[in-house]
């Protein structure tokens, strides 16, 4: 089922009575869903993106705009008409139900030519609870089961009735890291499974990129950047985008260009033909450092991290802008810890450019 996000925007009354007007939670979001496909909406706290979920889903009105699911407008259609499944970060299961009876229950509110009989009910939560592996677990309650295991019979809940849309609301969070790993892996398996499409919405830039065949980074309820998640990795709009995506952080630094080369303090490091003299942010990624003795950048030691297949390089540079600079390199280098100083070539296609006064990314030639 393809989702068609049209100029949406949603603005709530402000209740800070120092500050007149309103808030705008999500301003003018335009976006197409493919059919199929695992969308992850991205960004930090207070972003709009569970806003925006909760447009799609239908609990919150959009202040304007329209939402189509394929050619159907649904824009004033209330959530039980729209065919959608949602999963919340709570998990929201009914503590003295089973494991069958919460599967069940969406089941059981059906009506007319939709109406089930109890051994097609039956059926029907068995076969959702084997695609999430959770067949031997049907007459278990709620506290019996682990974080893992609930958070699978949410999904297996939301799933039953075949939704037209999956949309899961940041589902992972409350589960320990090994779990979140495993379970992400399970919705991108239960998703392509079923071809669902599905909308994720997560503040963990990692689970995202991880999982999803599209992201869109949203900041202040606008939409950043969308595309697969390798390419917006790769190629940041903006220094925004390429602050929030990549663990380590990106390091930015203060810098300029000069007829055609790169400056970080009195230091060039690369040559960026193409593009106009001007102050600019440097971001270099982890990745993006090579371990040099003769490189053109010259940073301060402070810490060799092993981390068996690689190694991190801990150091300081005037011209960074953060407290210290994560410098991965592959465990192949030796590092002296008896030094002060440590140097690095850069890999260009690691290092971006963005403008000191819009804070958008520069291409040269």
């Amino acid at each position: 089922m393809k989702v068609v996000l049209q100029n949406l925007t949603k603005k709530f009354p402000n209740r800070n009575k120092k500050e007149a007007g309103e808030v705008i939670a999500v301003n003018d979001f335009t976006f197409e869903i493919p059919d199929g496909k695992l969308i992850g909406l991205l960004g930090p706290s207070g972003c709009g993106k569970s806003t925006t979920l909760n447009l799609i889903s239908g609990l919150q009105k959009p202040t304007s705009g329209k939402i189509f699911f394929g050619e159907d407008d649904v824009t004033g259609l209330p959530p039980e008409h729209r065919g959608i499944g949602l999963v919340f970060q709570n998990y929201a299961l009914y503590p003295h139900l089973t494991v069958r009876q919460n599967i069940i229950f969406p089941l059981q509110n059906l009506k007319g030519k939709n109406k089930l009989t109890k051994e097609q009910m039956d059926e029907k939560a068995l076969e959702i609870a084997k695609l999430v592996q959770i067949d031997g677990l049907m007459d278990r309650k709620p506290s019996e089961l682990s974080g893992g295991q609930q958070q699978r019979v949410a999904i297996a809940r939301a799933l039953v009735k075949m939704p037209r849309v999956l949309l899961l609301d940041e589902p992972l969070s409350n589960l320990d890291a090994r779990l979140r790993l495993q379970t992400r892996e399970e919705i991108r398996r239960i998703q392509r499974e079923t071809g669902i499409t599905t909308v994720f919405v997560t503040h963990d830039q990692e689970e995202a990129m991880s999982i999803s065949d599209m992201i869109v980074v949203m900041k202040d309820g606008i939409i950043q950047q969308i595309g697969a998640p390798q390419e917006v990795y790769d190629n940041p709009v903006n220094l925004f985008v390429a602050k929030f995506l990549g663990t380590p952080p990106i390091s930015v630094f203060e810098g300029c260009v000069r007829a055609g080369k790169l400056y970080i303090g009195d230091d060039c490091i690369m040559d960026v033909a193409g593009i106009d003299d001007q102050d600019v942010y440097i971001g270099i990624r982890p990745e993006g450092f090579i371990l040099d003795g003769d490189g053109p950048l010259c940073c301060d030691l402070k810490g060799v991290e092993v981390m068996g297949r690689d190694i991190t390089i801990v150091s300081t540079h005037d011209g960074c802008m953060s407290d210290e600079i994560r410098s991965i390199i592959s465990s192949d280098y030796k590092v002296s810890v008896n030094t002060d100083q440590v140097r690095f070539s850069l890999k260009p296609h690691k290092v971006h450019i963005f403008s000191k006064t819009t804070e958008m990314r520069l291409s040269g030639n």
